[in-house]
């Protein structure tokens, strides 16, 4: 461990932006979209799978999804795991085809999107938190070791934080936008 790797920082900072951006996509505003169930997991055979693993997912109409599930045994898995999942639709079976129909949001329920949103937004914030702690942790061992002087380890902690902050601000603005989508009526 001869430097302080930036660019892997830099990298595994965004990856917590990426992922949040995946969350937000699941979560639903007043109409469908096939992004909404990327976040849910069937059980299939013994192991927790993505649910466009088992089965397609398209939008017939805006306030309509339609899941065709492949395997006529995963049909059941898949009602529980949408049923289950934090977005509050009812499936209605018929034979492999799940229809879902998206309905209005209520404030209550907007508010309930938002909480969640906020949620994820945590999520991404104790990520980049925890690549800075990393990014702190090579500077201290580095400065301990003798590789890098007091000035160099303040300046390389100062440009960790900028980082951490920058991310940050990224993941509160992603989230202003996303409230915002969730309450317009």
């Amino acid at each position: 461990m001869s430097e302080l790797d930036y660019d892997d920082l830099d990298r595994r900072m965004n990856g917590a932006i990426t992922a949040l951006k995946h969350e937000f996509a699941g979560l639903r505003t007043g109409r469908a979209s096939a992004s909404m169930l990327d976040t849910i997991s069937v059980d299939a055979y013994g192991a927790p799978m993505p649910i466009n693993q088992v089965a397609t997912v398209s939008v017939p109409e805006p306030r309509m999804l339609s899941v065709q599930v492949w395997d006529k045994s995963m049909v059941a898995a898949t009602e529980k795991a949408i049923r289950e999942s934090s977005l509050g639709l009812n499936p209605v079976v018929d034979g492999q085809i799940l229809r879902l129909p998206i309905p209005e949001l209520n404030e209550e329920r907007r508010q309930e999107l938002v909480k969640v949103a906020h949620k994820y937004a945590e999520q991404a914030k104790i990520a980049a938190r925890h690549v800075r702690r990393d990014g702190m942790d090579t500077i201290k061992k580095l400065e301990k070791a003798g590789e890098m002087s007091e000035d160099d380890a303040r300046s390389a902690s100062d440009m960790v934080q900028k980082m951490t902050d920058d991310i940050i601000g990224e993941v509160d603005s992603v989230l202003a936008k996303k409230e915002q989508e969730i309450k317009q009526v």
